[in-house]
């Protein structure tokens, strides 16, 4: 919270015509300015009332405003291979301990258009959603952005799901003031990546409480949903949301009902929208209130 010191004597000041003298005491101190023009008074008033609220505001530690760092690279072993990723830190994260983490697939598509930052700093501020640090995860190739590997990763690879638990989860628990706990994590996709949220919820349940499928793209892993059918009820909580139409809408509904039949905590929204945009960006601010609700 940043912190301010009202300038009291300001509006005494103001109301001062004529004098000799002014004499201030500040912490024990007296601090004697002559004046010997109305003029010269303004002028001095001017400097005086500068020097009482830097004097006032000295030492008073001002919150950080909320930041989003540059591409951060990673060498992965597990993958053999680099990534990149940036990192989403809310206002006065100096002060906080122990936030909770939200992890973004397509993370550059959630940067732009997606404008997920901006979003996340206004509903903190309007006290709709708690602090969270979110971790935009590039698809693409660091050494030539105009290429993506989201194919390779997202369809239930599980190399990508170790390197999630072995080098990116450590990695980010280390550099940054996050809980490290499964609880405290929420993986988040669309299209192709929601179907990463979903092979997440299946493979690294001990990893992610959180799982949200933003228009699951799920045919290329067929079993996906029998897998969810089949299992035991796993502990996790969803947010699911499709498009009524051109949105793979079908296969998502009956995902939709399955869930429901396991007995799954589950946020789903439909939209009259199709596979783009459109659909996803209005449905941000449902998703971050569904894990991070400031009222939860």
């Amino acid at each position: 919270m940043d912190l301010f010191v009202p300038c009291f004597l300001v509006d005494e000041f103001r109301r001062i015509r004529t004098m000799s003298q002014i004499i201030v005491g500040f912490t024990g101190k007296m601090l004697v300015l002559p004046y010997r023009s109305r003029s010269l008074l303004k002028t001095g008033l001017a400097l005086l009332t500068l020097l009482v609220c830097s004097i006032g505001t000295a030492g008073a530690v001002q919150a950080q405003p909320s930041n989003l760092t540059d591409a951060i690279r990673i060498r992965s072993e597990v993958l053999g291979y680099n990534l990149q990723y940036w990192v989403y830190t809310p206002a006065g994260y100096e002060s906080i301990e122990g936030l909770p983490v939200l992890f973004l697939s397509d993370g550059a598509w959630y940067l732009d258009p997606g404008e997920l930052p901006e979003l996340i700093d206004k509903m903190i501020k309007d006290g709709e959603i708690g602090p969270i640090v979110a971790v935009f995860l590039d698809a693409r190739i660091p050494e030539n952005t105009s290429l993506s590997r989201r194919n390779a990763q997202y369809f239930c690879n599980p190399r990508f799901i170790q390197f999630y638990k072995d080098e990116f989860i450590p990695t980010i628990e280390k550099n940054y003031k996050v809980q490290a706990n499964r609880v405290s994590r929420t993986i988040v996709g669309l299209s192709f990546g929601g179907l990463n949220s979903a092979c997440f919820g299946l493979y690294a349940h001990d990893s992610f409480e959180g799982i949200a499928m933003q228009s699951p793209a799920t045919h290329p892993i067929r079993t996906i949903h029998s897998a969810y059918a089949d299992s035991s009820r796993l502990p996790l909580n969803i947010f699911l949301s499709s498009g009524d139409h051109d949105d793979n809408e079908d296969r998502t509904r009956r995902f939709r009902d399955i869930l429901m039949e396991k007995g799954y905590p589950l946020k789903y929204v439909e939209v009259p929208f199709a596979h783009n945009w459109n659909n996803w960006k209005p449905l941000l601010d449902d998703l971050l209130v569904y894990f991070y609700s400031s009222t939860n």
